[in-house]
């Protein structure tokens, strides 16, 4: 029997014209991916850019803001404290001094305001930053309650019950500012009670306190209205309603015929917040009292 061999150049050709292995194209498809992947990275990259530079132009609008508000806020303490020397009526203080209160207060809370879009633009910036410096692979999932993801409670477990929100602090504040112009106290009362409720740490908390005391003044209770005005100036002892609180405290003190009580928070008033438009005040009722603003130190004298 006759065997046929096959020339190893023939094999050699067959091989060549076999297809090729799988691994280049899947070589190729990792060249696409990487392609793309650096096209995304590129367009992050542009992002970033373009709101970095957004970021720049609020930020320098906000601190052109905020320089205007302190400009002001100083013309207004200055007109304050004008008035305050000027005028000897006690009725013509009270009603002029309620006007630059309210000023004071729209530019404390403008100036709250301007501080929490500084924070906002901050943390977004940080954020932006995060998410530029986070590798490929996604982000890590989040720990759920009970072991189960995306925060869902375990199985059998009873469900949570809502909780109710609270209306975001500025609003809130608003409103109950609003009410308490436009002669609402009740309303006003509560509102200012849910600022300090659900927002005890926010810098408004303590505007809303004195408020409290304020409305409690307006309708003669004074007794409640000296607590108000002690809980803004032990809770809120940085509150820039600490001043109007121990001014508006000593005149409830002396509407209650508490002349001593009055006269020892006027003088504590001028000693402890010197510069203030509240001080000027106090030193007005003081001499219009004929009292004098330092307390006369006991003469001592042997016999």
């Amino acid at each position: 029997m006759r065997r046929t061999f096959i020339p190893f150049s023939a094999v050699a050709a067959l091989i060549l014209l076999l297809p090729a292995p799988p691994a280049h194209a899947v070589s190729k498809e990792m060249i696409q991916l990487q392609t793309q992947v650096q096209q995304l990275q590129d367009m992050l990259q542009h992002l970033q850019q373009s709101n970095d530079e957004r970021m720049g132009v609020l930020q320098h609008l906000v601190e052109q803001t905020s320089d205007s508000v302190n400009r002001m806020s100083q013309t207004v303490n200055a007109l304050q404290q004008q008035v305050a020397a000027q005028s000897e009526s006690g009725g013509k203080i009270d009603q002029l001094s309620g006007q630059m209160q309210g000023i004071n207060d729209s530019v404390d809370e403008l100036k709250t305001r301007i501080a929490k879009l500084d924070k906002t633009l901050q943390d977004l910036q940080s954020q932006l930053q995060n998410i530029n410096a986070q590798p490929a692979g996604g982000q890590p999932a989040q720990a759920g309650q009970a072991g189960q993801p995306g925060g869902m409670p375990a199985a059998g477990a009873p469900p949570v019950p809502a909780q109710p929100q609270a209306p975001p602090v500025d609003q809130l504040y608003q409103s109950a500012l609003r009410d308490y112009t436009s002669a609402r106290y009740d309303v006003a009362a509560g509102e200012f009670g849910d600022v300090i409720k659900y927002y005890p740490q926010d810098d408004l908390a303590g505007n809303a306190q004195f408020y409290l005391g304020e409305i409690a003044y307006r309708k003669g209770d004074y007794q409640t209205a000296i607590q108000n005005y002690d809980a803004v100036l032990e809770q809120f002892s940085g509150s820039p309603k600490a001043p109007a609180a121990q001014l508006r405290k000593g005149e409830a003190e002396l509407a209650m015929n508490q002349r001593d009580a009055g006269i020892r928070d006027l003088r504590n008033l001028v000693q402890r917040y010197p510069q203030t438009p509240e001080a000027a005040q106090a030193r007005s009722r003081l001499n219009g009292m004929g009292v004098r603003i330092v307390p006369a130190k006991p003469s001592a004298y042997k016999q």
